[in-house]
């Protein structure tokens, strides 16, 4: 891995080491060294990986915290101080106390909702004169991740007991503490989050998470991660409840399109939908009247037309027909119109409608008059005479 690649991920880290009578003077500055070494490969500082180590024998002694010291130089030179006990190997008593009094938010460690790990690097060269199994096992359910790190005489079984498994990936073994420090470039590979993202050997197609040492993939928005965790398929934006379109939703390749049904058009919004006026000119294809009804149309026609069987072109109404008109007798057809007449014998009222019998006359000649004049004078003189007779 390559220092862009590699970043040592947050851990709150603690060492317990062994300073019995079986680690001889020179042999403790060797772990002194090696923790040292180890501190330069971490991300040392307040809110990436806190250090705190625990020096033990047959009594245990905190030589700092995890709210000590944030910073490598500070924590290397507190390790430079740090002097061996005295006999007995209590490697319990000191998880047990690790525990107790590092493992606690007063003296450092960050509150559980951070996900930061704890870890716990165990440096022995004996066997544990305590009962370390069940400690550790508590340790371990509590969470702590135990690494066992033995040298020379140590105990194998005991460092299996304790440690975390894969026990291939928590128990290492040196033969002296001359070569303790080869174990650091082991612990950097175990602590090193690898960006696999940036290496280019994922095989997500769309947006890969770096996830510790691991990664997981994800997609863009308006797709969803196919079952084989590395593909994306769009989702159906259009699907109830996933868009805003007023009237018809179109989907587009992860995304989608508004539009709006025939005789309406699309707001600016891009979302909602407003009625056309489809009786605008060159909307419709009405002969003589467009009738706009929310969205659509129907056609009409004037007064004296009716409409086709296409409900779009008009023809001209019979006025005359039964019904249509108000005369009494005769309708007569004018086009679009109508007058009104009279059977023989009738004349037409004033109102043009209604009509009455005609009043019949002859008419007399002046000859005609002289022979009525001496008709009527001769019809006279009989009556006179035949009056005078009856008097006698």
């Amino acid at each position: 891995s390559t220092d862009t690649a590699c970043k040592n991920q947050p851990l709150d880290l603690v060492f317990i080491v062994d300073s019995s009578r079986s680690v001889r003077p020179e042999e403790f500055e060797k772990v002194k060294i090696f923790l040292s070494e180890m501190i330069d490969t971490l991300d040392v500082g307040e809110r990436t990986t806190r250090v705190a180590v625990m020096n033990y024998a047959s009594t245990v002694k905190m030589e700092f915290p995890l709210r000590s010291y944030f910073d490598k130089a500070s924590l290397k030179e507190a390790v430079s101080r740090i002097e061996p006990l005295s006999a007995g190997t209590m490697t319990g008593l000191a998880i047990q106390t690790a525990m107790d009094e590092i493992f606690t938010e007063e003296m450092g460690t960050r509150p559980a909702t951070f996900n930061i790990p704890k870890v716990v690097i165990v440096v022995t060269d004996g066997r544990p004169q305590d009962q370390v199994q069940d400690v550790a096992a508590s340790a371990r359910t509590a969470g702590i991740e135990i690494f066992a790190v033995g040298v020379d005489r140590a105990d194998m079984q005991s460092l299996r007991i304790m440690a975390s498994e894969p026990l291939d990936e928590h128990v290492f073994y040196v033969e002296t503490y001359g070569v303790i420090e080869k174990l650091t470039s082991k612990f950097r590979e175990t602590f090193c989050a690898v960006n696999l993202c940036a290496l280019g050997t994922h095989g997500c197609q769309h947006v890969c998470v770096s996830k510790g040492a691991s990664y997981l993939c994800d997609c863009y928005e308006g797709y969803t991660l196919n079952p084989d965790k590395r593909t994306c398929s769009a989702v159906d934006m259009c699907a109830p409840g996933r868009h805003e379109c007023d009237q018809i939703c179109m989907s587009n390749n992860g995304s989608y399109v508004c539009d709006c049904y025939e005789g309406y058009t699309l707001n600016p919004d891009k979302k909602t939908c407003s009625a056309m006026d489809l009786c605008a000119p060159g909307r419709h294809d009405c002969a003589q009247v467009c009738l706009s009804n929310d969205g659509s149309y129907s056609c009409g026609c004037y007064e004296g037309y009716t409409l086709n069987p296409d409900e779009k072109t008009c023809s001209a109404a019979d006025v005359c027909a039964p019904g249509r008109h108000d005369c009494e007798q005769v309708c007569v057809r004018d086009d679009l119109f109508y007058t009104c007449d009279c059977h023989q014998g009738y004349n037409l009222n004033p109102d043009r409608k209604t009509c009455s019998r005609a009043i019949t006359s002859s008419l007399v000649t002046t000859e005609e008059s002289c022979k009525c004049e001496a008709i009527v004078a001769l019809q006279d003189s009989v009556t006179s005479r035949l009056e005078a007779l009856s008097s006698k």
